[in-house]
């Protein structure tokens, strides 16, 4: 696969109804990156569980409440907040406010989630909670604006969201003076959502600069890189599926 640049709004559509939609970012086996928006009161996903994969979100506008563990614990997770659920979490999620809420959605592996959306398949890694329970609630990833684990170098500022072997999410924040060479890698998707800023992406043989609501994957094997666009600090979401010792390499700078 080449590696993939687009606006979240010029996904494909799977769900494309008046008060909700999804759309297509990246469909890999490794990863399925989609973007939802959902209107006041619009329900989302009942209870259920995954068995073999990590299920995580980050709202970019309005709220979204999720409803984790055995007693289905209610978080409310505002703009900025990362969701991380691990595999046998019970979990389900609507939106109970009184505005529209969007977010960004991954399936790490993918276990055909996206293929299942659109109709492709009869269905995917997802089961009923369990009648004896699940993980408690507590094992659920819930990073709120500024929380995470966060590393300051002199012209970035890197902060781990949240990380599985099968999955790992970051805010890298970063001023002009920073850039990542062009490089491949053989065993994960590397992906990029701006947030703030101008990034200037390499992506093959080519140089393409992106705002905010851009989204960027590198499939394996795909020549990538990244830099300031030379707009004043840029920050991007980073995620790596799966995590391939990334988390534990910056943790070891």
């Amino acid at each position: 696969m080449e590696p993939v640049l687009l606006a979240v709004d010029d996904g494909e559509a799977i769900v494309d109804r008046p008060r909700r939609s999804v759309r297509v970012l990246f469909e890999h086996e490794l990863l399925d990156a989609s973007y939802a928006c959902s209107e006041a009161g619009e329900r989302g996903a009942q209870p259920h569980i995954h068995v073999e994969h990590v299920d995580a979100f980050y709202v970019l506008d309005g709220e979204v409440s999720f409803r984790v563990g055995p007693d289905l614990d209610v978080v409310r997770a505002g703009a900025g907040t990362f969701v991380m659920v691990p595999p046998n979490l019970v979990h389900g999620f609507d939106n109970d406010s009184d505005a529209t809420a969007r977010w960004l959605n991954f399936h790490g592996p993918s276990t055909g989630f996206l293929a299942w959306m659109r109709g492709d398949r009869d269905g995917f890694d997802m089961v009923p909670p369990p009648q004896d329970g699940s993980r408690s609630a507590v094992d659920a990833v819930i990073v709120r604006p500024g929380g995470g684990e966060r590393y300051e170098r002199d012209n970035r500022a890197i902060t781990i969201l949240g990380d599985d072997r099968h999955f790992s999410a970051l805010e890298i924040a970063f001023d002009e003076s920073f850039n990542v060479d062009p490089h491949e890698h053989d065993d994960h998707v590397d992906s990029f959502f701006v947030l703030e800023g101008q990034v200037a992406f390499t992506l093959g043989d080519d140089v393409v600069r992106a705002g905010p609501g851009t989204w960027v994957s590198a499939p394996p094997g795909a020549r990538h890189g990244f830099a300031n666009g030379g707009s004043g600090r840029a920050r991007v979401l980073n995620i790596h599926a799966p995590d391939a010792g990334f988390t534990d390499g910056i943790r070891g700078l």
